[in-house]
């Protein structure tokens, strides 16, 4: 019983000493819990909004028609045709849409809703956009197309041999944040098992500190350990800040277990310290470190559906991803939260990353180096 105490003693040390190191280090605060919130408060804001397709336009009503000035009336409530009713003039609206502030203009030209035959009313409308912006002139046009042809069948009444009959799957979609927001857990814990051990211990290193722990009886994997349990502490308190913000703030939807979605946190915290262990625990100092820290966390940055997901890379591309260190953390955050999985039904995911764990602390105790 002693030599249990004598042996987990240093390990709980360690992690009291990693812990109360951090809270009173603002710069580390900030990088830890201030940064990650930022970059969730701005993606949040971007991606949080209404999912709704929706088009800013400009509507010039050249006609006098009744109809015409109840169409104009009628699109300024309208949530697809966002309409700019500062803009009065062509010259306004093609100076906003070649800057980018407008999808396109829509003109109502003289006549237009005039009742011509003496039956209905009639008339063209015409687009305008930027050539640059091609896709949305004629998504735009598909829209107005729609409007115009309800408000035929109005006047006109044809048969329809052909009709088509929507149903819904009773399944809520997910909105771009709710999938923005896996890939932004793992940027937090890329930042956090990376960037910290490769500041932390080559400082230590220079002021000594590993020095003197070599000429105690702390063994290296007691010190590993401690280092590991008090950043999966931290860990898990910057990834619950996240999730509650996002709770909050974002109305994000939740379909998995909290078990699951702790446990797939804890694993990928572990295994992206190793990478930051033995980064940092090689380096002589922080001028080594920080250009290998860099040299290993932007790739995966990229390639492992932080910021994009990896089904819109080319498929020889996507082969490789998956066996990037980041890939199956982010697969499993996003699977247990977006699609109710478990930690029970993510075993491709868990092997990966079990996988890279063993081979990143068989190097870094390979590669650890006290001074």
């Amino acid at each position: 019983m002693n030599s249990i105490r004598k042996t987990l003693l240093p390990i709980t040390t360690f992690v009291r000493i990693d812990v109360k190191r951090l809270f009173r280090d603002k710069v580390a605060i900030f990088f830890v819990f201030v940064f990650p919130l930022i970059f969730l408060l701005v993606f949040g804001t971007i991606f949080g909004g209404d999912n709704d397709i929706s088009f800013k336009v400009a509507l010039l009503n050249n006609s006098k028609s009744d109809f015409a000035k109840s169409f104009a009336e009628s699109s300024k409530g309208d949530k697809v045709l966002r309409v700019d009713e500062k803009i009065t003039t062509l010259d306004q609206a093609k100076a906003k849409m070649n800057r980018g502030e407008l999808d396109a203009t829509i003109i109502l030209p003289e006549g237009f809703g005039d009742v011509t035959n003496g039956k209905y009313p009639s008339g063209e409308a015409q687009l305008l956009y930027d050539q640059n912006n091609e896709s949305a002139g004629q998504t735009l046009s598909s829209v107005l197309d729609g409007i115009f042809k309800g408000i035929n069948s109005q006047f006109v009444a044809n048969e329809t041999p052909f009709t088509v009959k929507a149903q819904s799957t009773a399944t809520e979609g997910l909105s771009r944040f709710d999938y923005t927001f896996s890939g932004l857990l793992g940027f937090t814990l890329l930042s956090l098992g990376i960037f910290g051990p490769t500041t932390v211990f080559p400082r230590l290193k220079q002021r000594g500190v590993l020095r003197r722990y070599q000429t105690t009886t702390i063994k290296v994997w007691q010190y590993f350990t401690g280092n590991v349990i008090s950043n999966a502490i931290v860990g898990l308190l910057a990834v619950a800040l996240m999730f509650i913000t996002a709770l909050l703030f974002f109305d994000l939807d939740m379909r998995g277990d909290y078990f699951s979605f702790a446990t797939i946190t804890i694993l990928g915290v572990t295994m992206l310290f190793g990478i930051g262990l033995a980064l940092g625990g090689w380096a002589k100092n922080e001028n080594q470190a920080a250009p290998l820290a860099q040299l290993v966390t932007f790739p995966m940055m990229f390639l492992s559906g932080v910021f994009f997901p990896t089904f819109l890379m080319p498929e020889l591309l996507q082969k490789i991803t998956k066996f990037i260190p980041l890939t199956p953390v982010i697969d499993g955050i996003r699977m247990i939260v977006t699609e109710g999985r478990t930690i029970f039904d993510i075993g491709p995911q868990l092997l990966v990353i079990g996988g890279w764990t063993l081979i990143i602390y068989i190097i870094a105790f390979k590669v650890f180096r006290w001074e």
